[in-house]
């Protein structure tokens, strides 16, 4: 799948610069373009990947470069102001070569969380192709004005995408880890599930054709019908031999057609599938009740089979409840494992969000307190002051 991806915020932009890397170092073939949007100068310097004319400073007039403080509502006000500088940057972009535009942005800050549905509402107005957004959620500790701003942003995130796929960072966050240490490893989590998702489908010259191809067609398709999307994630190193091809995976193989015992291979990959469903999810949920799924095995050609691919398939339609489960290989010669990426969209049962929800009315209602009582404070002081300027008269 070709993507157009476009960083909002620092958060964002990080994001995109790491996928930026991943593709070069993968030949996976991504990124079509890449677009970084920010309000701080500094923050745009500190990328290594995005090309220096690709990176757009908004917000000049209003906060000199400087960033807009976490304040979301600045931010969304300077992304309406600057919309045509961000469109001067996207007109570069090669639109009919790409299958989606994806958004990405931490929705915590000011920048990300105000701009970017604004950008998409914008992007979605003018092209015909999909908008979907990855939006990543501030850990619990990040502060009070971090959660108001995502629950916020998240709201309105999720009304102008076609999709939103959603990476929690409270649920990766490692405690005593350096905050610098932790994004990076985070960012890297988060590019090696989108990567391989992405990237199935992608055939170079030389290398084994998909048993079942998971095109971008099929990708769109999953992520069609709006909501919240999560993407789990599971592999295993493997020994690599000479492969029997495409017929052996077709027929199921035997032991002899490349050494490999073919029920271990099946078992290797319904197990995959479970830990990747049941596991660290990027937006921790219950999949009973996901709309759509999406299964993907990568892997050297040898160790993926129809059977385990069709079990996998037939388990996690049977755990969602859902009618709309596709599935399908992703050969990866020489990359020494087996992964399974499973893609949940429109899932509905998500404690972070009902949390993060909670915590911004909770949020909400102090600082408006806070307000009534510092306006009260100014009255009361100015009252005071009145008082005293009588009694000298």
């Amino acid at each position: 799948m070709k993507l157009a991806m476009i960083g909002f915020g620092q958060a964002g932009d990080k994001i995109v610069d790491t996928f930026v890397a991943y593709d070069r170092r993968t030949g996976s073939d991504i990124v079509r373009a890449a677009v970084a949007v920010n309000t701080a100068k500094a923050d745009l310097m500190g990328l290594e990947n995005i090309p220096t004319d690709q990176r757009v400073l908004i917000g000049q007039s209003r906060v000199k470069g400087h960033g807009v403080g976490a304040d979301n509502e600045l931010g969304a006000e300077v992304a309406e102001e600057d919309i045509d500088e961000v469109q001067g940057a996207i007109d570069a972009i090669p639109v009919h070569e790409i299958d989606a535009f994806l958004v990405v942005a931490g929705l915590g800050g000011g920048s990300g969380s105000g701009g970017a549905p604004v950008l998409a509402k914008h992007l979605k107005r003018i092209y015909t192709e999909p908008v979907y957004g990855l939006g990543i959620l501030p850990g619990g500790d990040e502060g009070g004005i971090y959660t108001l701003n995502a629950a916020r942003s998240f709201q309105t995130f999720v009304r102008e995408v076609d999709n939103l796929l959603v990476f929690d960072n409270d649920a990766w966050r490692k405690t005593g880890e350096s905050v610098q240490g932790g994004y990076d490893e985070i960012n890297e989590e988060i590019v090696k599930r989108f990567g391989i998702l992405f990237g199935a489908g992608k055939v170079t010259d030389g290398q084994e054709v998909a048993e079942s191809v998971v095109d971008s067609s099929e990708i769109i398709n999953t992520l069609s019908g709006g909501g919240v999307s999560t993407v789990g994630y599971a592999s295993e190193r493997v020994e690599e031999k000479k492969s029997g091809g495409l017929l052996s995976r077709l027929t199921g193989g035997s032991d002899d057609d490349d050494g490999l015992d073919t029920a271990h291979t099946t078992n290797r990959i319904t197990s995959l599938v479970r830990k990747a469903a049941l596991g660290r999810l990027t937006l921790p949920c219950e999949i009973d009740g996901t709309e759509r799924a999406l299964l993907v095995m990568a892997g050297p050609p040898q160790h993926l089979n129809r059977k385990g691919i069709e079990r996998g398939r037939k388990w996690l339609e049977e755990q969602t409840g859902s009618m709309e489960v596709r599935g399908g290989d992703y050969p990866v010669s020489g990359s020494g494992f087996v992964a399974s990426v499973i893609l949940l969209s429109g899932v509905t049962n998500v404690p972070r969000i009902k949390e993060l929800q909670q915590v911004a009315i909770e949020a909400q209602d102090n600082i408006d307190e806070i307000r009534r009582e510092s306006e009260t404070n100014l009255d009361n002081l100015i009252n005071d002051d009145e008082d005293e300027l009588e009694s000298l008269f």
